[in-house]
């Protein structure tokens, strides 16, 4: 079994790479599209600018290549960044349009006393709608997070995991062969690696 782990320059790849490794699947650091179309999985990872990061799958002639990966149904993962890529627009890069693969918007955490931006950090997790890439985790549980601006998904159905950070964060949104985490599993100890496997298993 292939995983496809797009590499359009982002930081952060090498660790997911490993994950996949670790939970024995073969993966694949690509910006293939024969190798993306063929894959029984595919994770779009990344830590940086949203502008940036369009810029570059707009260099790398990715975006067409991800549309296609989705409409063949793919499960298709995105992590940290990659989530955010995953829907229309991002305050972070005004005008810049994202892969609008969801509906919704992100927007950057709001100050508040006491509150540091970037948030990076564990935060446990609450679970408004069953998702299934937390079956066999428990409500509670604590991620890693690091990040400076977050979700806000136009649906409240396809939020799967949400914690709070100042706001309520969506942490996890799945809708059909997609899904997305804006805490990385890959640096998430246990409960990481099981959402991983529960994704791989799809």
């Amino acid at each position: 079994m292939m995983v496809a782990i797009i590499d359009y320059d982002a930081g952060n790849i090498k660790s997911v790479e490993k994950a996949v490794t670790l939970l024995g699947r073969e993966a694949v650091l690509t910006r293939n599209r024969e190798e993306i179309l063929l894959a029984d999985h595919v994770i779009l990872p990344g830590v940086g600018a949203f502008g940036d990061a369009m810029e570059k799958l707009h260099g790398y002639g990715l975006v067409s290549v991800i549309h296609e990966a989705v409409d063949k149904r793919i499960p298709f993962l995105g992590i940290c960044l990659g989530l955010q890529l995953m829907f229309e627009s991002s305050e972070e890069a005004p005008g810049v349009e994202g892969l609008g693969l969801l509906p919704g918007k992100i927007v950057r955490i709001p100050d508040a006393e006491g509150l540091k931006i970037p948030h990076i950090g564990w935060n446990s997790l609450t679970f408004p709608n069953p998702g299934r890439l937390f079956q066999g985790i428990a409500e509670g549980a604590y991620v890693y997070f690091v990040h400076s601006y977050y979700l806000q998904a136009d649906d409240p159905q396809i939020v799967k995991a949400a914690t709070e950070y100042g706001t309520t964060i969506h942490a996890s949104v799945e809708r059909d062969n997609l899904f997305a985490c804006q805490f990385h599993p890959e640096k998430s100890s246990e409960t990481g690696l099981k959402i991983l496997e529960n994704f791989l298993r799809i």
